[in-house]
């Protein structure tokens, strides 16, 4: 047996792969990278994101984010995420949300939420089994 197959994943290790998938597709969404980000879903993934509905599998992920390329520059920032329930080769993360947007008039603010995962290392790679996106908005802040 060789050292990666004896040994157990600390929780900075599972932390860092975590974080490392969550960031890779904030920038592959930002780039319109499809590929790139149905390659960190694992097969039978679950995504459920307002205006989208509850995607299942990788085909259907594709199919909805081939339709959401950027047509202006954006960024997701993506910050506070804290790691929960975690093992070797699964985690649970919650992050908060900033969608911003370039308009006319600048960057602006278009969508604040927070983003509940679920992750599995699969082969090494840390993969979302499900993301669920909560979103706020103005209306709701308002109640």
């Amino acid at each position: 047996m060789s050292d990666s197959e004896t040994h157990a994943a600390s929780y900075a290790e599972v932390v860092a792969g975590v974080r490392g998938a969550i960031s890779a597709y904030a920038q592959a969404l930002d780039d319109g990278r499809t590929d790139d980000i149905v390659a960190l879903f694992c097969d039978d993934a679950v995504c459920d994101i307002p205006g989208a509905g509850l995607l299942t599998g990788r085909e259907q992920i594709h199919a909805t984010f081939s339709n959401w390329k950027p047509r202006r520059p954006q960024r997701h920032l993506v910050f506070n995420t804290v790691i929960s329930n975690w093992s070797q080769n699964e985690a649970q993360a919650s992050s908060d949300l900033v969608f911003i947007l370039m308009g006319t008039d600048g960057w602006a603010i278009n969508i604040v939420g927070r983003y509940v995962d679920k992750l599995r290392c699969e082969d090494g790679a840390w993969r979302f089994q499900s993301r669920t996106a909560n979103f706020i908005t103005q209306e709701a802040s308002k109640s």
